[in-house]
């Protein structure tokens, strides 16, 4: 039995590998944040951690995905897969679930480094962990959320297949934002005409897709 089997499991794109993250693979993320994600004067995410200063984003980002992975169960659990492009890491693809045996349901959120924006990538990384919920973990709907003026990720959901499903008025940098909901079912779902691959997935189902409800 391996103690830890998500060290195995790969998904293949095109253009991509999509690992879960490992300490070595989170400091090249670090360096790739600290070199920029987005514009100073935008806030693409609900919580605005690349607002801190410098020192302190490598130290802060590594306990967020380090308290994700102790986390992990059955019951409810994060998959912060790293994005490699041409061998080096340019970003995160995060995948959620909660109670996912009984909801089917994963919810999904991710960034790349600002210089690698622009060239569809988002939207590859994306319709990778949709078909790897969709095709192998046996999800039924997927999630994602984007600012109302967030063009660029709006665009990547409604290239998939996602349909708009509800707003929340949230607090951004002090500020009232609207976030707007997407909802993309197994069925709606806008394949590409890649196909996925994946490896070393055999000892990691029943730690995602197996489990009684949460409390």
């Amino acid at each position: 039995m391996d103690a830890w089997p998500f060290r195995h499991l790969v998904l293949r794109t095109p253009r991509l590998e999509l690992r879960p993250d490992d300490d070595e693979g989170l400091l090249e993320l670090v360096e790739e944040a600290r070199l920029g994600v987005h514009p100073p004067d935008r806030m693409p995410f609900a919580v605005a951690w690349t607002d801190v200063p410098a020192e302190d984003l490598g130290r802060n980002a590594l306990q967020h995905f380090w308290r994700a992975r102790a986390a992990l169960a059955p019951a409810g659990w994060t998959l912060n897969f790293l994005v490699r492009f041409d061998g080096r890491v340019i970003g995160t693809q995060e995948v959620t679930a909660r109670d996912f045996a009984v909801t089917g349901e994963v919810d999904t959120g991710s960034w790349i480094g600002l210089r690698h924006q622009g060239k569809g990538i988002g939207t590859e990384m994306r319709a990778a962990v949709l078909m790897f919920a969709f095709d192998h973990l046996g999800a039924t709907r997927g999630r994602s959320a984007a600012w109302s003026e967030n063009a660029q990720s709006l665009g990547v959901s409604r290239k998939l297949g996602y349909v708009e499903d509800g707003t929340r008025r949230v607090t951004r940098r002090g500020q009232a934002s609207d976030d707007v909901r997407l909802l993309v079912t197994r069925d709606r779902f806008i394949r590409p005409a890649w196909t996925l691959e994946v490896a070393g997935l055999s000892g990691c189902l029943g730690l995602l897709t197996q489990g009684e409800p949460a409390e």
